[in-house]
């Protein structure tokens, strides 16, 4: 009951926030939101599950900044999530995005089979499902609902009505539905930088982590093309997006030798813009 109480009231503020943005406009938000988590959020955030990740990354980058890294994290997130309220302004304003590496794309949609696009939580990580709809590629999205049962249906109303009308919940009902859409020619989008406890042991900037294999599965089963996707805001806010070379399942031996090369992918990603994932999510936890 207190959670529920919680959530209640947190929902309440959140709710007035996403208000007080909607009033402002997108420029001016971007800056108060981004201000606003970089005072507030490591209030709410575990400072030592943040230093502890980039303790691992730094093994691999020991000239990092980290208190750069993270006031650059904070500033996105904050942007972040003051966007959901202007996702109609970003479908509609193309000039704010720049799409790179179409012909990957291309190649892998023109077969008339579907695709399983991958990325992280970078940037504004809403942007990939958004430009892939707007192609008109059919499309369904795996994503994981809020804990807060006050503020997942205004969450899930926005992502389906700007970003992708198909959204696929994670868990053992997600899984089928995920298949049921590939049998309907739909393509599948999903985040894998996050902890999945159900997920194998896998290296992650050298240390092992729990990772998800359901992509590898997915193309290994239906023999689909995998394009990662990168994702990159510039000073200005707007959004680079980069399909990437097409990963084959034919060219690995299982879905685990599949799944290490798609964590390398990630790894050049984060390190291309370390400033622009989320490194509040505990994703070496065993």
């Amino acid at each position: 009951m207190l959670k529920v109480i919680n959530y209640f009231f947190q929902s309440i503020i959140i709710y007035t926030f996403f208000l007080i943005g909607k009033i402002l406009g997108i420029r001016i938000s971007r800056k108060l939101f981004s201000f606003l988590f970089l005072l507030l959020g490591p209030t709410f955030k575990s400072k030592k599950i943040i230093n502890n990740n980039l303790n691992i990354f730094s093994k691999k980058q020991p000239a990092l900044n980290k208190e750069k890294i993270i006031f650059n994290m904070w500033k996105n997130y904050g942007k972040t999530f003051i966007e959901y309220v202007f996702l109609n302004h970003l479908r509609n304003n193309v000039s704010n995005i720049i799409v790179t590496g179409e012909t990957n794309l291309l190649e892998a949609t023109q077969k008339d089979k579907p695709v399983i696009f991958i990325s992280g939580h970078f940037a504004n990580f809403e942007m990939m499902s958004m430009v892939i709809s707007k192609k008109k590629i059919p499309l369904a999205i795996i994503y994981r609902p809020l804990n807060n049962i006050f503020l997942n249906p205004l969450m899930e109303f926005l992502r389906k009505k700007y970003i992708c009308p198909h959204q696929i919940k994670k868990g053992i009902n997600g899984v089928r539905d995920a298949i049921d859409f590939i049998k309907k020619k739909h393509s599948i989008a999903l985040m894998i930088d996050q902890r999945v406890s159900e997920g194998e042991k896998i290296n992650f900037f050298d240390e092992i982590a729990l990772t998800t294999t359901f992509p590898a599965q997915l193309s290994n089963k239906f023999n689909l093309d995998i394009i990662p996707v990168y994702i990159e805001r510039d000073e200005n806010d707007n959004f680079k997006i980069e399909f990437q070379k097409i990963i084959k399942a034919k060219d690995f031996q299982n879905k685990l030798e599949l799944t290490k090369e798609l964590n390398r992918i990630l790894e050049k990603m984060i390190i291309r813009n370390p400033g622009q994932w989320i490194w509040t999510h505990n994703r070496w936890k065993q």
